[in-house]
């Protein structure tokens, strides 16, 4: 929200107040608040009026600090409001400062506060370090003196709830350094320069629009800023003011949470401990799926067809999706199968079970007015409603179609039943599509702020499914699209309806390591482009960065993407990217199972895991999948990849056993059964005895490398079996020309290579 006209003024229509005088503070065991005046009192006239911005600082998380900041406090709250882990029993340690100002203390995160009758500015430090800090005309509320009424938004949704004050805040950026975040942002990587509006749209992955949009932003400094707001958030990183990262609400107090830490890993760490860390999805989540396309024709024969063809070329396959068409067209989502083209579906499923396959449907949280459930579901009241009573429809994407309220406890109650039916009929996996564009000019069953809704839709629809999906599974794997803060903890998530060309391609690259940096572990994308049909080329470019993501799968819109449609080299290069990720099984699944327990993502920017190395804050071609292993995707018709691999000892090529010194950038070419895949120094990848299906046993017959370890080093890792239980512990260390390795936990046979030559002396003790 920019409201400046430069430095010094203000544009018409907005009349800005900013925190100036620090002109009171009260304390308690747990906060210190803060009274700041618009300007400098002099004299008793000088409070009859103007002004004045109640500004809390309390700790409910170690390392974190909470800001509410609020004009009139009279205001109601309404719902809905993000869940949050907030420990009611923290105690932050208060503090009396040699100026006489206040430190609240957090851990190792602190916000340092001036006396009374200062210049209003904080700062924030984590182990006596500068994060960030606010100041002069920073702090502020605003208000819209002439007000203009916003354009309306297709889908009569628009991001102003109608009033005329703001709450701002600006926090200081310091010289190189770099924001990242707001969820799946599909422009550059690095958001210096950018607006982030925090409003979900559904407007593909070209635009600055996103399907999932979070209020979080991460620094390169190592702290992260929450804003916990479920409406309409609105970010200028350094766009406005040049060296500030602004964020407003519209509204009476604006509320969030900054997090301090040695590393972007430690910060993502901690705000996943407050809004949720993200679940662990099932071992056969991560093998190929294969889906029907979008708008194609298809029935069981073709289905079986496809499937057969996998078998026939020899190409592993864990799951098969069917989309939209499933369901009778305009009756979208009644969830009754199409009978002309499934007269059996039950039986079908479970002869695609049979084959070993895990089956996954698409829903959305529509209801087209031919649906044979619409009148039903519109007497009982579960849908969203316009302000004169009736139903809220449009004929987008449905004709007639009216929304699911989630609100009303009766409408998720039958909308979970549709879900339980589904996997009692043997589905296990639900692909939620849909649920941006929602009204905001509409009543919800229980009240709720339907401004603040428009975003937090996502997270009671997906929350629903995935309850339901628990229940009736013991288990459950979405494949999501809309999603807002708290959503991660329902993987997975997609990237959205992208083009078939390269630079798709690479932005869909941005918006997953922005996704992921917004604290969601998982990751994936549609294999060579979602709209039209991308060449051979792309296609066999777009499955090595489709399997080398934590989650594959190839889907279309108008076209199948089984790869002998594009050409038989195309079937060679998927059978051998599925080969290695299945391969891969026992270092990928326990990587899955950290992000299950420390919210840091799976598959993650450089920056994430070598943030001092100042070459990796700013890339976003290339990202690290787990702890171990850099991948670099082919963006390019002449195979050509430049990479850099950060600095700290020689990284191996797990396909060549080729190691690099690291601190540098390199550029090579690469064949389609290549890609640049560095283990990083020092580190263990542990490969499976695959076999077709990626959840097996990750012990029997598994192959330990140990990559660029020197001489007095010591490397370890886990493997989890898969179901995220522990099954063997490894460790590695090197004196001189010999490479011990250790694996304890378990009695299964193993194998130990080591690129650089060592002479390895492995053992398993007999006592485990």
């Amino acid at each position: 929200m920019k409201v400046s006209d430069g430095f010094w003024m203000t544009k018409n229509g907005y009349n800005v107040n900013y925190a100036e005088e620090v002109y009171a503070i009260d304390t308690d065991e747990t906060s210190v608040t803060v009274y700041t005046t618009h300007q400098w009192i002099r004299n008793r006239g000088m409070t009859l009026g103007g002004p004045v911005l109640t500004i809390r600082f309390a700790s409910t998380l170690e390392n974190s600090i909470k800001v509410t900041i609020s004009h009139f406090s009279g205001t109601m709250e309404h719902s809905p409001a993000f869940v949050l882990n907030e420990d009611s029993g923290f105690r932050p340690e208060i503090t009396r400062t040699e100026n006489g100002g206040y430190q609240l203390i957090s851990g190792n995160t602190s916000v340092v506060i001036p006396p009374v009758h200062s210049p209003w500015g904080v700062k924030y430090l984590f182990g006596g370090k500068l994060l960030t800090k606010s100041g002069w005309r920073t702090t502020s509320v605003i208000q819209r003196e002439n007000r203009h009424s916003s354009d309306g938004e297709r889908f009569f949704s628009r991001s102003d709830n109608g009033g005329d004050t703001f709450i701002r805040e600006m926090l200081g950026l310091s010289a190189g350094e770099y924001i990242y975040g707001f969820g799946e942002k599909f422009t550059p990587f690095v958001k210096n320069g950018q607006t982030c509006d925090i409003w979900n749209n559904d407007g593909g992955t070209c635009t600055e629009q996103s399907y999932k949009s979070v209020p979080f932003f991460l620094s390169s400094r190592n702290y992260g800023v929450f804003a916990a707001h479920p409406e309409m958030v609105s970010f200028e990183v350094a766009s406005e003011h040049v060296s500030r990262t602004a964020f407003s609400v519209q509204g009476e107090k604006l509320e969030y949470f900054i997090f301090g830490g040695n590393s972007v890993a430690d910060v993502i760490e901690r705000y996943t401990a407050l809004t949720g860390r993200p679940a662990l999805p099932p071992a056969w989540s991560f093998g190929l799926w294969l889906s029907t396309s979008f708008t194609t024709d298809y029935d069981e024969d073709t289905v079986t067809s496809f499937i057969e063809g996998m078998e026939k070329r020899n190409i592993p396959l864990d799951v098969f999706h069917f989309d939209c068409f499933w369901m009778k067209e305009h009756e979208w989502c009644s969830f009754q199968w199409d009978e002309r083209m499934f007269p059996d579906p039950k039986a079908m499923i479970q002869r695609l079970k049979s084959r070993g396959l895990r089956i996954c449907v698409w829903i959305n949280p529509y209801v087209g007015q031919r649906a044979p459930v619409f009148r039903e579901l519109a007497e009982k009241g579960y849908f969203i409603r316009k302000k004169d009573g009736s139903v809220f429809q449009t004929d987008l994407w449905q004709p007639g179609m009216a929304i699911i309220d989630f609100t009303n406890p009766g409408a998720r109650e039958w909308f979970a039943a549709r879900i339980k039916e589904l996997a009692d009929m043997g589905i296990d996996a639900v692909k939620t599509d849909f649920g941006e564009r929602i009204p905001t000019d509409v009543v919800y069953a229980d009240g709720s702020d339907p401004y603040k809704m428009h975003n937090y839709y996502s997270y009671l629809y997906n929350k629903t499914v995935w309850d339901a999906l628990s229940e009736a599974k013991g288990e459950a794997c979405l494949f999501a699209r809309s999603a807002t803060a708290g959503c991660q903890q329902f993987p997975v998530h997609w990237g959205g309806d992208c083009f078939s060309d390269y630079s798709a391609m690479a932005e869909t690259l941005r918006g997953g390591l922005s996704l992921t940096m917004s604290g969601f572990g998982f990751f994936s994308h549609d294999i060579s482009g979602f709209e039209a049909t991308g060449t051979p080329d792309l296609y066999k470019r777009w499955t090595a960065f489709g399997l080398m993501s934590t989650h594959s799968r190839y889907h279309g819109s108008s076209s199948y993407r089984v790869p002998w449609a594009f050409d038989e080299e195309s079937c060679n290069v998927s059978r051998f990217f599925t080969d290695l990720k299945g391969r891969l099984m026992p270092y990928l699944y326990a990587n899955a199972v950290n992000t299950h327990k420390t919210g840091v993502p799976m598959m993650r920017a450089m920056v994430v895991d070598f943030g001092s190395d100042r070459n990796t804050l700013t890339i976003d071609t290339q990202y690290m999948l787990g702890d171990s292993l850099l991948c670099a995707p082919v963006f390019s018709e002449d195979g050509e990849c430049s990479f850099y691999l950060p600095e700290g000892g020689m990284w191996t090529d797990i396909l060549t056993g080729e190691m690099l010194q690291g601190g540098k950038w390199y550029t090579g070419k690469y064949d389609y059964f290549s890609m640049p895949l560095y283990a990083k120094p020092c580190s263990i990848i542990v490969f499976g005895n695959f076999k077709g299906k990626a959840d097996y046993d990750y012990t029997d017959g598994m192959k330990i490398c140990v990559y660029g370890i020197s001489d007095g080093a010591s490397a370890e890792t886990d493997v989890y079996d898969s179901h995220g239980q522990p099954a063997a512990h490894i460790t590695a260390n090197r004196h001189g020309k010999e490479l011990t390795v250790t694996v304890t936990g378990t009695d299964k046979p193993f194998t130990v290579e080591s690129p650089q030559g060592l002479d390895i002396n492995s053992k398993c003790p007999p006592w485990v």
